[in-house]
């Protein structure tokens, strides 16, 4: 059952007709986004450390920004952390309170990445830019305060889309993911799942906006087979980073995340998958405002320190 809380915000969100990002456009929907978080996602944690960082990237500097509960430099865990909002919305600002609650509740420090996004720039530049920052914070570790044995990568929606995509693509670098925390991950752009369907509208992210989130960031189908986009159709994904995967119950994502957990299963990576059965997409961003949104990440929170608590574990 949907959660009370939430079906009370939904049936606001219905009453005030909440612009949707499909008639705004990637400009006016970027500034929506910022606008709705900044309601829901309330004022940040207080942390002792919130630094600006600049990481070289294959088309220049790429903001990020980085997070602890200490100054003291570690070496200690890290997670770099992708935001979500379909490769084309989301930046730093709507995303700050879900990297603050992570490294509070982790007790990890938190890489936040402002890749660059779509239509301006499509397929690939987000994947490029998730992996050269991962392969930043590996050989800028000391710097970052982190030990390079224990990074993790991640994100929410797209961006557990794209830290899937590190994984696979860094599994046989000399220093690959130690972990993978994937929340609501986006893996398939070429297959309309199940889900898709049954929660096509009225639960926050709807089917129209999952196909216009495609149509910029990939709008060439063939495209959309690619690994780099669609990490569920990886032939092979055996030997990449142990998983946290996160679904929620009423979310046309829900069927294509489950499906990428048992597809990592299947290959002998250690996964854990969890489905919050009364939650929707979107619910990171929600912990300020909803308590069972908050229970959700603090849950997830424990698996992030969990997994970066020992050396990594490969395969069978």
């Amino acid at each position: 059952m949907l959660e009370p809380e939430l079906q009370l915000l939904l049936a606001l969100m219905a009453r005030v007709r909440v612009a949707d990002v499909v008639d705004l456009g990637p400009i006016e929907g970027r500034r929506e986004m910022r606008r709705n978080v900044a309601v829901l996602g309330g004022v940040g944690e207080p942390l002792a450390l919130v630094e600006p960082i600049s990481i070289p990237g294959p088309a220049g500097t790429i903001p990020a920004r980085l997070y602890g509960v200490s100054r003291e430099s570690g070496p200690g865990p890290l997670l770099v952390y992708y935001h979500g909002g379909g490769w084309v919305v989301g930046d730093l600002e709507t995303h700050d309170g879900v990297c603050r609650l992570l490294a509070r509740e982790a007790g990890v420090r938190v890489l936040s990445v402002d890749y660059r996004l779509a239509p301006e720039h499509r397929f690939p530049a987000a994947a490029d830019d998730a992996v050269a920052a991962f392969r930043f914070a590996v050989s800028e570790a000391a710097r970052l305060g982190a030990d390079p044995r224990r990074i993790a990568v991640g994100g929410d929606s797209a961006g557990g889309n794209l830290a899937a995509v590190v994984s696979q693509l860094c599994a046989r670098d000399a220093v690959p993911p130690a972990f993978q925390l994937l929340i609501y991950p986006a893996t398939d752009a070429a297959h309309v799942h199940p889900s898709r369907r049954i929660f096509a509208e009225g639960f926050f992210l709807t089917d129209r906006q999952m196909a216009w989130y495609y149509d910029q960031y990939l709008p060439a189908q063939t495209q959309r087979l690619d690994p780099r986009a669609s990490p569920l159709l990886a032939p092979d994904v055996s030997g990449v980073a142990p998983a946290y995967v996160t679904t929620a119950g009423f979310d046309p994502l829900r069927d294509e995340g489950e499906a990428y957990a048992e597809k990592l299963r299947k290959a002998g990576v250690p996964v854990q998958l969890a489905r919050v059965s009364g939650q929707v997409h979107g619910f990171a961003n929600m912990a300020a405002a909803l308590r069972s949104a908050r229970v959700a990440m603090r849950e997830t929170a424990r698996a992030l320190r969990d997994g970066l608590a020992q050396p990594p574990r490969r395969g069978p």
